[in-house]
C-alpha cells in the first residue's frame, strides 16, 4: 500500500502513514471477499458485490477530484502527484476488473444452477424477443427522447450516474444532413431488471426464473429508434461527478436555502469516472472522454451492466430464503421488560442496548412514552440521518401537537441525506417545532435525545445517547451502541450542548462528556500520553480502541509515543487505518484489526486501563481530524462496572477473538485474514452474539475459515 509523505514532529519519530485513498479501497478489497465465498448465500454475495460497487460510487464522487485535477495537469496539489493517480487509478480499475469477473464467471453461473438466468438479448428465443418487443414499446419506448447532436443540439446534461447510449449513425437524417452522433437518456424511474415469461406466465416455475436487463432491452432496439439511419457503433455509458457539496456557510443567509439550490446542481457537477462497454470502439470512448474533458485513466471498460448496484433489484426480486441469511429477529434489550416504564427502570441505573442483536424498537417505545406522557414537558434531539420513511419523526410531530416543547437540530449537511434532511426540517417547522442546524461550519453529528420531564416539584432529565443515527433501517444492519441514562450530571451534559447548539453561547464546564471540537481530542491524547507516562514507571497498561476509521494524525502520534514507551494497544478500525501496524521499532506494541461480518461494524467504543483502574467511553466520532476539529461529536463515560464489562466483552474482546470475519493490518500495509488452525477457535464474533440475543438463531457453518 502507497505511503504519504514523512510526517513529523519534534516529540515524535518520523513516521510514513498509510494513504488514506489505499486505504479506503482496501475495506472494499474486505467487504469483496464476502462476495468471493462459496459458503454465503448466493443472493448475499450479490448483495456484497453491490456494496463494494456503491462504495466505489462514492469514493469517487468525493476523493477522485483532486486525484484527477493532477491528471488534468492541474497540480501538484499537495499530496496528490501524477504518480499517485496513477497508483489509485491501478488499483481501482484492478478491482473493478475482479468485480466483474466475480459475477460473470462465478456468480452468473452460480445462479444458473438455481435456474435464475439474466437472458441476453442473443440468448432470447423468438416467443421472448417478442415479449420484450411489447415490453419495449409499451413500458420503454415512450419514455426515450433520442437526441442527435449537432450545433442546435449540443451535447445534453447528462446525470450523475445515469445510464445512457451513445450511438454512431450512419445516413443521413430528415433535414439530408450526416450528424452521426446521437445520445439516449434512460429514465431512472425505469426498473433496471424485468422479470420475462417462462412457460407463458410471467414469475417462478418448476423451471426457474428468467430476467431481461433494460439495458439490454433498449439495446435490442436501438435501431428502431432511429428510422431511416444506420446504426453502428454504439455502447451503454455511465458518468459519475463529483458530488460533495460545498457551501460557504458564512456567506449564506439562508443554509437551508443555499443547500436546496446546491442539490439541484450536484448530478451536474465536475465528471470524475467514465464507464462504458467493454466492446465501446475507440472512436465513441474517446469522444465522451473530450466531452466529460477525462483522461484515459478515467476510462473503465467493463465486461456486462455500467452500474453494478442496480444489481440488488435482484436480490429483491428472486427473495429465495434458501439463498439469503437466516432471517434474524433481534431480542427485546436484556436490561429492559416490554411495557414497563422507562422512567421508572432509569431511576435504578443505565441501560445499553446492543444493535442489531438487541432492537432499536426500545429507542422509540422511550421516545414514544415520552411523547404520551403528560408530565414531559420538552424533547430535545439531533437528527443525522433518520431515513423518508421516519416513525420517530412522525412521533416529534405528535409531540408538537401534544403541546410539548420540541427542540430539534437538523444537520442539513449529512452527506448524500441534505434533501431528506431539508424535507424533515421544513416539516417540523411547519407545526412550529422549534428547528435550528446547529454550529456554522460544523457538522452536528452527535446523536443526542433528552427528555424533561415533571416529578412533584422537581424536573428530572432523561437522556438517550447513541454511536448510531437515529435510523431504524440502519439499525437492524449495523453494530452501535444506545445509551440510556438519567445520571444527573450527564444528563445536565446533554442539556447545556444543546442549550449550546441552539443560542451559541459559551459552553459551562461539562461533568462527564467529552465534546469536540472542543475538548475530545485533547481528552483523549491526555489519556493516551498519561497511559505511556505510566508504562514507563512499569505500570501495566492497556488501549482498546473501536471506531471506523483512524486518519488524524495527532490522535496517530500519541498512539505511536504511548506503543513505544510500552503501552499494549489494540485498534479495531472497520475501514481507513492510516496508522501502520507491528512495524518494528516503531509500532510494535500496535496491533489493528478490521471486522467484516453480515452487519456494519459501526460502534465507536474506547478503552483505557492502567493497572486495576479502568475508563470506558462511548462516542460518536472516529478516529478522524474532521470528527475532531469540524464536526460536534461526544465522548460519554460508562462508569457501571457490570455495564462496562458487558460492552468491553461484547464490543471489544469478542472482536480480538474473532476467527471468521477478522482481517489483521500487516507492517506493508495489507491485510490478512485471520485464520485460526485451531477449528476450536474459528468462531465469529457476530454470529455469537446473534446466538446469544437470539433462541432462534442458527449460526451458518463457515467453510475453510
Amino acid at each position: 500500500m502507497p505511503i504519504s509523505p514523512v510526517s513529523q514532529t519534534t516529540d515524535a519519530p518520523p513516521i510514513r502513514f498509510l494513504d488514506r485513498d489505499h486505504s479506503i479501497l482496501a475495506f472494499n478489497e474486505r467487504v469483496l471477499d464476502w462476495a468471493r465465498r462459496p459458503e454465503v448465500p448466493l443472493l448475499e454475495r450479490l448483495r456484497y458485490l453491490c456494496i463494494v460497487s456503491s462504495n466505489l460510487d462514492e469514493f469517487f464522487e468525493v476523493r477522485a477530484a483532486p486525484h484527477l485535477k493532477v491528471a488534468q495537469g492541474i497540480g501538484p496539489m499537495g499530496l496528490y502527484t501524477a504518480q499517485s493517480f496513477e497508483a489509485l487509478s491501478a488499483t481501482t480499475h484492478d478491482m473493478v476488473a475482479r468485480q466483474y469477473s466475480l459475477y460473470n464467471h462465478e456468480l452468473l453461473p452460480a445462479f444458473g444452477r438455481e435456474g435464475i438466468r439474466i437472458v441476453s438479448h442473443g440468448e432470447r428465443n423468438l416467443a421472448q424477443r417478442r415479449w420484450v418487443k411489447a415490453y419495449f414499446e409499451r413500458e420503454v419506448r415512450p419514455l426515450l427522447i433520442p437526441v442527435g447532436l449537432d450545433p442546435s443540439h449540443p451535447f445534453p446534461q447528462v446525470a450523475n450516474k445515469s445510464l445512457n447510449f451513445i450511438v454512431r449513425l450512419g445516413g443521413h437524417d430528415a433535414f439530408g444532413r450526416a450528424n452521426e452522433i446521437a445520445i439516449v437518456k434512460v429514465p431512472r424511474v425505469l426498473p433496471r431488471f424485468i422479470h420475462m415469461p417462462v412457460g407463458g406466465k410471467s414469475g417462478r416455475n418448476r423451471k426457474g426464473m428468467l430476467f431481461v436487463s433494460l439495458s439490454s432491452i433498449i439495446r435490442g432496439h436501438l435501431a428502431e429508434l432511429f428510422p431511416g439511419r444506420e446504426v453502428g457503433q454504439f455502447s451503454q455509458f455511465r458518468v459519475t461527478r463529483h458530488s460533495d457539496l460545498a457551501v460557504d456557510e458564512d456567506d449564506v443567509k439562508n443554509l437551508r436555502t443555499a443547500l436546496r439550490q446546491g442539490l439541484e446542481q450536484r448530478n451536474y457537477g465536475e465528471a470524475v469516472r467514465l464507464e462504458v462497454s467493454a466492446g465501446c470502439s475507440e472512436y465513441l470512448s474517446g469522444f465522451l472522454l473530450r466531452q466529460f474533458n477525462l483522461t484515459e485513466l478515467a476510462l473503465y471498460r467493463v465486461q456486462g451492466p455500467v452500474n453494478l448496484v442496480r444489481l440488488s433489484q435482484l436480490v429483491d426480486l428472486v427473495n429465495d430464503p434458501r439463498l439469503l441469511f437466516p432471517r434474524y429477529s433481534a431480542c427485546y434489550p436484556t436490561q429492559l421488560q416490554p411495557g414497563q416504564s422507562f422512567f421508572e427502570r432509569l431511576k435504578q441505573g443505565d441501560v445499553a442496548i446492543h444493535q442489531p442483536f438487541e432492537s432499536f424498537d426500545a429507542v422509540l417505545d422511550f421516545l414514544r412514552e415520552a411523547v404520551n406522557d403528560p408530565q414531559v414537558l420538552a424533547i430535545k434531539q439531533t437528527i443525522y440521518r433518520t431515513g423518508t420513511d421516519s416513525t420517530l419523526m412522525l412521533l416529534l410531530r405528535e409531540a408538537v401537537r401534544r403541546g410539548k416543547e420540541v427542540t430539534v437540530v437538523v444537520e442539513l449537511k449529512a452527506r448524500f441525506d441534505e434533501e431528506v434532511n431539508i424535507n424533515w426540517a421544513e416539516m417540523l417547522e411547519s407545526i412550529s417545532a422549534q428547528v435550528v442546524y446547529g454550529v456554522v461550519g460544523l457538522k452536528t453529528h452527535a446523536k443526542m435525545l433528552l427528555v424533561t420531564r415533571r416529578e412533584g416539584q422537581r424536573l428530572v432529565r432523561y437522556a438517550h445517547l447513541s454511536t448510531d443515527n437515529y435510523n431504524p433501517g440502519t439499525a437492524r444492519l449495523y453494530t452501535d451502541v444506545s445509551y440510556l441514562t438519567a445520571e444527573p450530571l450527564l444528563t445536565l451534559d446533554i442539556h447545556n450542548v444543546f442549550v449550546h447548539l441552539a443560542s451559541q453561547s459559551r459552553l459551562p464546564r461539562l461533568h462527564h462528556v467529552w465534546l469536540a471540537p472542543f475538548q475530545l481530542q485533547r481528552k483523549l491524547m491526555e489519556k493516551i500520553d498519561l497511559l505511556g507516562e505510566a508504562a514507563q514507571q512499569g505500570k501495566e497498561t492497556r488501549i482498546v480502541a473501536k471506531m471506523n476509521a483512524l486518519t488524524d494524525e495527532d490522535l496517530m502520534r500519541s498512539l505511536i509515543r504511548a506503543g513505544q514507551r510500552g503501552v499494549k494497544i489494540d485498534l479495531i478500525v472497520r475501514g481507513a487505518c492510516m496508522l501502520p501496524a507491528q512495524l518494528r521499532g516503531v509500532t510494535d506494541n500496535i496491533r489493528v484489526r478490521s471486522i467484516i461480518g453480515r452487519f456494519l461494524e459501526h460502534s465507536r467504543v474506547f478503552y483505557f486501563r492502567c493497572a486495576e483502574e479502568e475508563a470506558l467511553y462511548l462516542s460518536s466520532a472516529d478516529w478522524m481530524n474532521r470528527n475532531m476539529l469540524r464536526r460536534i461529536e461526544l465522548a460519554w463515560p460508562v462508569t457501571n462496572p457490570a455495564l462496562r464489562q458487558r460492552i468491553v466483552d461484547e464490543c471489544l474482546t469478542a472482536s480480538l477473538h474473532d476467527g471468521v470475519d477478522a482481517w489483521d493490518l500487516q507492517p506493508d500495509g495489507t491485510y490478512a485474514r485471520v485464520n485460526p488452525p485451531d477449528p476450536a477457535q474459528r468462531h465469529g464474533a457476530q454470529a455469537a452474539l446473534m446466538a446469544r440475543y437470539s433462541v432462534t438463531y442458527t449460526a451458518p457453518r463457515h467453510r475453510g475459515a
